[in-house]
């Protein structure tokens, strides 16, 4: 038994390891990086049991007052005839109070809209989320896209080695040139690992957005080439209005409403009403008779003195305030959403340019340089300087659409458009 015990450990501790292996080694895309921050990001936790706290609090709201149970003992540990507790009187009493003015209702509502507001504000944080995580997984991405170009270009470089050194052996070129070109492909290097620790530290910042402690995927796959023009800004302002911070505000307008109507009903008065069995024992006549009566009461406290007046001010003060914060927020909102907007417009045009033209001519001029080098058409130095733009030219596309591509998802936060819908209006 103990043998099939090991047995199974050891095969279940294989098994999480093939598995653990497997994830690490797949792709990952953004739909797939997009799932695993929904299920594991310890925000969406957070915002989550917030909604738990806010459940509780409303169920708690519509609670009614316990009753109260009271006994009282009279006329006893007295001289004389009440010196013990035979002539004690024995009042057994049950109380109640009963809330009026709607008091309870008004805690009610108070409740339902704080978790109306926290159901809102999850909403929020999703969207958020899945901003954060496209944002990271396309910084991932193009830092994957920047250390194959320094790949290309060190290889360009390895390339002019070979062909330098035949001219070198022929007396065409000094021998200095051939450390040139190594201390070039070094620099290039250099920026390599440069690029690697940039990288492998966007890798660390997604993982941690899914919910993961340690890398736990092998690379991203996408494609950063595709782009195309978003909806006018006044379709994405007018999608804005949409956007679950905006829309939370109702549901605090709510409560702070409530809050208000919950102070101004304090100083109504609440009744406690009392019914009590008391028993009474005539010292005259110990252990002969006992009276019983019924004995019934209620009170009612007097709004003289406090009138809850500063709490009303109060409260009003904080439904006013709401208006101003929430016109804070939807300003804070627009102008983050105009600069996303403006941002990857300006890209747009860049990508143009460079696609249009930049890329095209570095690439030929490069090629040109490259094979007339040989020739002895041109120095060593146009070629280098040629081979440096050319990987200049696409450092500066990767760098615009990444651009690009954080402002969509920046975009997407904003406005709850997800990234496939936002594709196709692009297109």
């Amino acid at each position: 038994m103990r043998f099939l015990s090991c047995a199974f450990v050891v095969f279940a501790t294989f098994v999480a390891i093939v598995a653990a292996r497997s994830a690490s080694s797949a792709e990952l895309t953004l739909n797939g990086a997009m799932h695993r921050a929904l299920a594991s990001n310890p925000k969406l936790i957070a915002a989550d049991r917030d909604i738990g706290i806010a459940a509780g609090r409303h169920q708690q709201a519509g609670a009614i007052p316990n009753p109260e149970l009271s006994f009282e003992l009279d006329n006893a540990f007295g001289t004389g005839d009440y010196r013990k507790l035979n002539s004690a009187d024995r009042v057994v009493g049950l109380g109640q109070l009963i809330e009026l003015g709607g008091k309870r209702e008004a805690r009610i509502a108070v409740g339902a809209a704080e978790l109306d507001s926290a159901r809102w504000q999850r909403e929020a944080v999703r969207l958020e989320v899945l901003s954060d995580t496209a944002v990271a997984f396309f910084n991932v991405l193009g830092g994957q896209r920047k250390v194959q170009i320094f790949d290309a270009q060190i290889a360009a470089l390895d390339r002019l080695t070979p062909l330098l050194q035949r001219r070198v052996d022929a007396g065409a070129s000094s021998p200095g040139e051939v450390a040139r070109v190594r201390v070039a492909a070094d620099l290039v290097r250099t920026d390599r690992e440069r690029a690697r620790t940039a990288l492998a530290i966007a890798r660390r910042e997604l993982a941690v957005l899914m919910g993961a402690p340690t890398v736990n995927f092998a690379a991203v796959t996408g494609d950063l080439s595709q782009i195309g023009r978003l909806p006018t800004f006044a379709d994405l302002l007018h999608q804005l209005d949409k956007n679950p911070q905006l829309v939370r505000w109702t549901a605090v307008r709510a409560q702070k409403d409530a809050e208000l109507l919950s102070a101004r009903l304090r100083p109504i008065p609440d009744v406690k009403l009392d019914v009590a069995w008391k028993q009474i024992r005539d010292p005259a006549e110990l252990g002969v008779r006992k009276n019983q009566t019924l004995r019934l009461g209620a009170s009612i406290p007097i709004p003289v003195w406090d009138q809850n007046l500063g709490n009303v001010s109060a409260a009003q003060e904080e439904r006013a305030k709401v208006e101003a914060e929430r016109d804070a927020n939807r300003a804070a909102l627009i102008l983050t959403l105009a600069k996303a907007y403006d941002t990857q417009s300006g890209a747009l045009r860049e990508i143009e340019v460079l696609r249009n033209s930049a890329l095209p001519n570095a690439q030929r001029a490069f090629e040109t340089m490259e094979n007339g080098y040989s020739q002895g058409r041109f120095t060593l130095l146009e070629v280098l300087d040629a081979q440096n733009t050319s990987a200049q030219v696409a450092q500066r596309e990767l760098e615009v659409l990444i651009t690009f591509h954080t402002s969509i998802a920046t975009i997407q936060g904003l406005t709850g458009i997800s990234l496939r819908t936002m594709r196709e209006r692009t297109r």
